[in-house]
This record gives C-alpha cells, structure tokens and sequence, in this order.
C-alpha cells in the first residue's frame, strides 16, 4: 500500500524518514512517499484536503485542525508521538550584546530580554520574534519566557517563519530571535549569526512536540503505519545509530545539512549563550515519546488558553482527548514496539 506522508524539515521528522529509509515501512507492506512541506500552514491544509494520508505535525496544531480552531475542516487522529523537546530560542548577536545577561541561566537571560523589550517598546521599536506557527510549542515557550522575565509576550511583535527559514530571517534582520526547532538554532549559531539564548526544555520539560498525524480517511493502512513509525523511532533512539542517522538526515532529500552538525544536535552537543552545553535529552524519540498521552493534550489546551486561542463557548477538552488514540498503538503493539 502507498501513503502520502508530510513533513517539515526538521531532525524531529527522523521515525518517518527512517521508516521509510531503513525498510520498517516496507517490512509492514508499506510504500512511503515523503512529501517535504514547505511551512505547517501548507501541510496541515493538505492533510485536512487529503492530499497527504498522514503527517509529522506539530502537537499542538493536529489538535487546532481536528477541533477546527486552524484551518479547513479535518478528520484526523493521533495514534503515536514522535518526540519531546528539541526546540531552542535564538537571538540575533545584537540582541545578545544588548541584553548582556549576567548569566547563561534561565532566569538570568529571561530578565535581561524583558529589560530590552521593554526599553524597545517604550522606544517604539518593539522586538520581532519568529515562531512556525500560531499553535506550536514555540509560540507557547515564547510566552512562557517572557512570564520568566517579567514582561507581557504583547510587548513584541511575533510573526511566522516556517523553520527553514527561519536562520535566513535571522541573518538578513527581518527577525530579532526565533523560536524554532533542531537543527535551525544550531545552523544559526555554526554561521555566527545568532546565539541560543533558551532551550524548550528548560521551560517546558518533556512538552509534546510532534506527532503522527492520521487522516481517518485510511483507517485500513493506521496499524501498519503506526508500527513501522514507532520501531523507527525506538531505533532513532538507540545512541549506536545517531551517525548513520546523521547522514541520511543530512541528504539533500531532507535536511541538506552538514551531517556532523546535525550528529551534535541529535546528542545535544549545542553551545548555549556563550558556553557550551551538553543535553542528552535535547531531543527524545523512542516509548517515552511514543504514547499520546491524555495529559499531553490537556496541557496543550491549556497553552492554547493561557494564548487567547480557544474562543468562547463549549469545553473543547472533551473533544481534544477524543482525538488522541493511545489505543491505536496499542492494537498496532500488542506485545510492545520492540
């Protein structure tokens, strides 16, 4: 059976490509055509439309689409994660120098951004900030870091930049900073643009990242699919497999990258601030990635909340959690992934 799978370029979209790559699809009689989408606007509309089967999406945009809050209308599920963490906040060097935290710490280098945001706003030159999308963990750990310096998110103006371009905004000053995920923060700090001011973790540990959007229109193909995915991703998770990993991710059919760079990100080899960091758990795949987690979903809800995202009227919550189907993976992995 062939399926239509999206993607964005991104290390996190590693179980589809290695699915597809290393043979776990074609072992469960499934033939993958990997479809690089160029922003996740585009790709969720071509999910809901039915032009991809599936997708690696971001979590909190395959709940947006199934609950109608973003996007055409879309008969979705999701049956599996793909990862936790991986996203990091990245700022031009001139707003590093003028923030001069005194630290690399979280709380020191929040501070240090509100004192500039506030001082551009006052000035009428607020900060512009990138983020992939309105409903996404990076829109949700902007917020979040902003909280921790004590200034309102509103204080900056945030605007979209799909993730691959989002170095290319940061470079040419379209973008004060961006919030993005791996490997684009460590593009930005390899070509001395930009330095990692925060790492998603740290303000949001564990927080649901991607997942493996269905549609429901191929219900038939979901139990071959999910298993093929979630074997890639316990395989993505073994440490032994990272520099063949590394270099098929870094072909031009993916990601196009120098694949030593993305061998660092996927072992969380970054330089934070103006020190080098190790973080082993920068990006997670494998069974504690995997399952869609009711209490994943309700946090993201709340996210959405705290954004001003979720109009007046009945509870979504319900709903939310209807399309979250840990069971799915069960029946796909009876006995477990492995």
């Amino acid at each position: 059976m062939r399926l239509h799978v999206g993607y964005v370029p991104l290390c996190d979209a590693a179980p589809l490509i290695a699915a597809h790559v290393f043979g776990f699809a074609r072992a469960e009689g499934l033939d993958l055509d990997l479809s690089p989408e160029p922003s996740w606007a585009t790709l969720r509309d071509r999910l809901a439309l039915g032009h991809l089967d599936a997708a690696h999406m971001l979590a909190p945009l395959a709940l947006a689409s199934g609950l109608g809050l973003s996007g055409p209308p879309a008969e979705l599920m999701v049956p599996l994660g793909l990862s936790l963490n991986g996203n990091a906040v990245t700022v031009t060097n001139a707003l590093w120098e003028a923030m001069a935290p005194e630290g690399d710490d979280l709380d020191a280098v929040a501070h240090a951004l509100g004192r500039v945001a506030r001082a551009r706003a006052e000035a009428g030159r607020p900060l512009t900030l990138g983020t992939v999308h309105p409903f996404s963990c990076h829109t949700y750990q902007l917020r979040l870091l902003a909280e921790r310096g004590g200034f309102d998110i509103g204080l900056a103006r945030l605007v979209v930049v799909p993730p691959q371009h989002s170095v290319e905004a940061l470079g040419r000053g379209l973008v004060d900073g961006f919030c993005a995920g791996a490997p684009w923060n460590g593009v930005a700090v390899a070509a001395g643009i930009g330095r990692i001011a925060a790492l998603g973790r740290d303000l949001a540990p564990d927080a649901p990242e991607k997942v493996l959007a269905v549609s429901r229109r191929h219900d038939g193909a979901t139990l071959p699919l999910v298993r093929a995915v979630a074997r890639a991703g316990l395989w993505c998770a073994e440490p032994e497999n990272r520099a063949e990993l590394a270099h098929r991710l870094a072909g031009r059919t993916y990601l196009g990258l120098d694949a030593e760079l993305i061998g660092r990100t996927l072992a969380g080899d970054l330089t934070v601030g103006s020190a080098p960091r190790s973080v082993p758990d920068y990006i997670r795949f494998g069974a504690e990635a995997q399952a869609p987690q009711p209490g994943q979903a309700r946090w993201l809800l709340a996210q959405m909340r705290a954004a001003g995202q979720i109009p007046p009227g009945p509870d979504p919550e319900a709903a939310a959690l209807a399309l979250y189907r840990p069971d799915i993976l069960a029946d796909a992995c009876p006995d477990g992934v492995g």
